[in-house]
């Protein structure tokens, strides 16, 4: 499982996570899919109990992604301006965070992902894609290469973590 878990770090850190966090990640997390109770015992400042609704390894993965790879809001402008910061200022957006503030979410979500398709042409562009079960904020993501999703959607079966197209996934749930 730890091998499957690199990868899929690999694919949603985008670049943003050394070959050594995400060793370190996968590891750890690994461990905690494992044997909940002895990782437990281990790390006695790890904040978990079984009333969280993912299992303590998926917790382990997401509570260590950082900021830049793991998107989390409760609305689509503050998600946005905060896949925006990520980029720094080096990347162009002609969408402003502040053009969502009064959209639907289809409609906002639909321009977010036109956005992101139209960076790095040489992979596709992103998929903004939901990633786990949000605990704290309405909205949880990460951003993957268009050419990753298919693999990506394998590995989230495969080691049991939710993760869908964002956009997608919106669609189906409003039954269009």
């Amino acid at each position: 499982m730890k091998d499957q878990l690199a990868e899929l770090i690999t694919l949603i850190s985008s670049g943003c996570m050394t070959d050594d966090e995400i060793a370190r990640v996968a590891d750890e997390a690994a461990q905690a899919y494992a044997d909940p109770q002895a990782f437990l015992k281990a790390n006695p400042d790890i904040n978990y109990d079984d009333s969280f609704p993912i299992p303590l390894g998926e917790w382990v993965v997401v509570g260590s992604l950082p900021e830049t790879v793991l998107f989390q809001a409760d609305d689509y402008q503050t998600l946005f301006s905060e896949i925006v910061a990520s980029f720094g200022d080096s990347v162009t957006f002609v969408l402003k965070p502040k053009q969502l503030a009064r959209t639907e979410p289809l409609t906002a979500l639909n321009r977010i992902q036109v956005q992101l398709s139209s960076l790095y042409p040489e992979k596709g562009g992103y998929v903004l894609v939901d990633f786990s079960e949000p605990l704290d904020d309405e909205l949880q993501a990460v951003l993957v290469y268009t050419c990753d999703v298919p693999r990506l959607m394998e590995l989230a079966v495969e080691v049991g973590i939710y993760a869908a197209p964002a956009l997608e996934a919106l669609r189906q749930e409003l039954g269009q």
